[in-house]
């Protein structure tokens, strides 16, 4: 499965990046490539491009905070937890991928 995913928390520092961290060899771990987006108090890293959320098959939102440009994934399937479930539990949050 294509994934891109985008975390964010309300400091936008540690917890961000370790979500992002999770998910990411989470993906690996289960054969599924992904790129995450950090929102944090750096602003926006990572950037995930329209071309790519496109090409995606499902939306990971693992974030405490409402996201920036989130218009940009009006047209594909978001699952949203919050960054401590993605950080704490990651697999739960991939069986929830469908």
């Amino acid at each position: 499965m294509k994934l891109v995913a985008v975390t964010a928390c309300p400091t936008g520092i540690a917890h961000t990046y370790m979500a992002a961290e999770q998910l990411e060899k989470t993906a690996k771990k289960r054969g599924h490539t992904i790129k995450v987006e950090t929102q944090g108090s750096m602003g926006i890293e990572n950037e995930l491009s329209q071309e790519e959320i496109d090409a995606a098959d499902v939306a990971i939102f693992a974030v405490g905070i409402p996201v920036r440009n989130g218009e940009r994934f009006a047209k594909i399937k978001i699952v949203e937890m919050s960054v401590q479930d993605a950080i704490k539990n990651p697999d739960s949050v991939f069986s929830k991928l469908g």
